[in-house]
C-alpha cells in the first residue's frame, strides 16, 4: 500500500512538471523594434526645441524613452524619458544634470507578421509627438553657478512653468515631497482610462502627478508619506544620502507606477528601500515599499512590502487585473554597463490578502512581504533567440500589455517591455568595442496558461486622438 501511495505521488509530481514546463513553454520572443530618428531627424524628438543645454546637448535630444511606457489603446504607447543626458562629465555640483525639460513621447507601434526569417512579427516604431510637462503655476529654479546659470528653461514665460531635470532647483527650506520644486526625475507612467490624463512618478521626491495629455499642463499633485520625504536637500546624491536618517536614497525613488485596470487607484513601487528600512539591517535592506494610491480621493490608503530576489532594485510595476501585478526586478548588468546581463526577471504578486506594513518597522514589513512568482526570466529569453547577453540592456525599465495577436490557433497577450539608454548612442562591449545603444523595444507573447491560474484582464484604455 505504501509503495502504491508513492507511486502516485511521484506520477503526480511528473505530471505537475510536465504540466509547469508546458505552460512556460507558450512564452515568447515575438519581435524587437528600435526607435533612433523622427520625421525631425536622427535622435531628434519633436519637441520643436531648438537650443542646447548646459552640456551641450540639443535640448531636443530623443533618448532614455525607455525608463516607462504604457500602453495608449489600439497601435498607440506613450514612452518616458528620465531626467535628461546626464552622462557627459561637466559640473559635479549639480550631479552633471541639465535643464532638460521632462516630456513623453506618443508612438505609434506597428507590428505586423514576419514574411521573412528571423522572429515571428517585426516592430516599426513611428514617433507621432512630444509633450513637454509644466506647470500653470511658479516652480523654484536654482541660481546655478560658476558653471551652469539658472535652471530657468529659455521656454519659461509667465503662464508656462516648465520641470526640468536640473537637481538644484529645489527650495532648501522644505522636504523633497515639496510640488513646487521644478525638479523632476520621471520614472513611470500611466494612462487613465478615459485617456484624457497620464499619471506620472518620480525619484527626486518622490512626486506622483498628475498631467493634461494634450497640453502637458500638471492638474494634481498627490500627497506621498512622510517617511518617502527627506528632510535636508541636496544637488548632489552623495550628500543628501549621507544627510538624512530617513526617506528615498537618492535617484532611488518611486521607480515603478501602475494603474488598475478600474481606473480607480495608483499602484507605486519604491526602487530601493527606504534610509530608516536599509539601516535596520538583515531583510529589512532588501524591502521595498509599495503604495495604493486612491485617485478619487488623492489619499495613500495601504503600504505592502516587496522582497528583493537577486535583483539590485525594481524599475517597474504593471496591473495583471485589479489585485496582481507584475514587478520588473533587474541588476545594472548589460548592454550600457560593459558587461553581460544576469538579473532581467518579472515576478507575479498578489495584493489582494497583502498585509498592510503602513505603520511598521522595516523588519516586520519584511517578514510580512507579499509572496512573489518568477512569470518570466528574460536572460534566457533572449539569449535563447540569439541575443548575446552584452547586448540585452543593462536598463530594462519599462514594461506595459499591448493588444493580444494572432498567431495561427494560438492567441498570444504581448508585454512589451522597454530599455533606458541612458540618451547614449554607442556604448562598450564587454571587451571595450563601441556597439549601438538605440531605444529598444521587445514584444513578448504569452498565453493565460503562462499565468498558472491568474485572471489576464489588463487595463484597457480609451484610443485618443491628439
Amino acid at each position: 500500500m505504501k509503495q502504491f501511495v508513492i507511486r502516485i505521488l511521484s506520477t503526480a509530481f511528473v505530471v505537475s512538471i510536465f504540466a509547469l514546463s508546458n505552460a512556460q513553454a507558450q512564452i515568447t520572443l515575438l519581435a524587437i523594434g528600435n526607435l533612433t530618428q523622427s520625421r525631425a531627424g536622427t535622435y531628434t524628438d519633436l519637441s520643436h526645441l531648438n537650443y542646447t543645454l548646459e552640456n551641450g546637448v540639443a535640448a531636443n535630444y530623443l533618448g532614455g524613452l525607455g525608463s516607462a511606457i504604457t500602453y495608449a489603446g489600439g497601435r498607440t504607447f506613450l514612452a518616458l524619458p528620465d531626467r535628461g543626458p546626464n552622462a557627459l562629465s561637466f559640473d559635479s555640483n549639480v550631479d552633471d544634470t541639465v535643464s532638460y525639460i521632462n516630456r513623453f513621447h506618443t508612438i505609434t507601434m506597428n507590428l505586423r507578421p514576419n514574411q521573412g526569417s528571423g522572429l515571428p512579427y517585426t516592430l516599426t516604431p513611428t514617433l507621432q509627438s512630444t509633450r513637454l510637462l509644466w506647470s500653470f503655476t511658479p516652480l523654484i529654479y536654482a541660481s546655478g553657478d560658476t558653471i551652469v546659470g539658472s535652471g530657468v528653461p529659455p521656454l519659461n514665460h509667465f503662464f508656462f512653468h516648465f520641470f526640468t531635470g536640473r537637481s538644484d532647483n529645489f527650495d532648501p527650506s522644505q522636504n523633497s515631497g515639496n510640488p513646487n520644486n521644478a525638479r523632476f526625475d520621471t520614472e513611470g507612467i500611466r494612462v487613465s482610462n478615459d485617456g484624457l490624463s497620464i499619471f506620472i512618478s518620480d525619484e527626486y521626491g518622490p512626486y506622483v502627478y498628475q498631467f493634461d495629455r494634450i497640453t502637458g499642463a500638471r492638474l494634481r499633485s498627490f500627497q506621498l508619506p512622510d517617511s518617502f520625504y527627506v528632510s535636508s536637500l541636496s544637488s548632489q546624491g552623495s550628500i543628501e544620502i549621507s544627510g538624512n536618517a530617513s526617506g528615498r536614497v537618492a535617484n532611488k525613488g518611486m521607480e515603478g507606477l501602475a494603474i488598475t485596470p478600474d481606473g480607480k487607484t495608483l499602484v507605486g513601487i519604491m526602487q530601493n528601500a527606504l534610509i530608516q528600512d536599509a539601516a535596520e539591517g538583515g531583510s529589512a535592506k532588501n524591502l521595498l515599499r509599495i503604495v495604493k494610491i486612491d485617485i478619487a480621493s488623492g489619499a495613500v490608503t495601504h503600504q505592502y512590502g516587496y522582497l528583493l530576489t537577486t535583483g539590485s532594485g525594481v524599475s517597474e510595476i504593471l496591473a495583471l487585473n485589479n489585485n496582481e501585478f507584475l514587478v520588473d526586478e533587474r541588476d545594472g548588468k548589460g548592454r550600457g554597463d560593459g558587461s553581460n546581463a544576469k538579473i532581467k526577471q518579472l515576478f507575479r504578486i498578489d495584493l489582494s490578502n497583502a498585509v498592510d506594513i503602513s505603520d511598521v518597522d522595516g523588519l516586520t514589513a519584511a517578514a510580512n512581504a507579499v509572496s512573489k512568482t518568477l512569470f518570466v526570466d528574460l536572460v534566457p529569453l533572449l539569449t535563447n533567440n540569439n541575443i548575446a547577453a552584452s547586448n540585452i540592456p543593462a536598463k530594462i525599465e519599462g514594461i506595459s500589455f499591448g493588444a493580444d495577436v494572432k498567431q495561427g490557433r494560438t492567441t498570444y497577450h504581448t508585454l512589451w517591455i522597454a530599455n533606458d539608454n541612458d540618451f547614449l548612442q554607442t556604448v562598450n562591449d564587454p571587451s571595450g568595442n563601441p556597439i549601438d545603444n538605440p531605444n529598444q523595444f521587445f514584444v513578448v507573447g504569452f498565453t493565460d496558461a503562462d499565468l498558472a491560474g491568474s485572471i489576464y484582464d489588463p487595463q484597457r484604455p480609451r484610443p485618443f486622438d491628439e
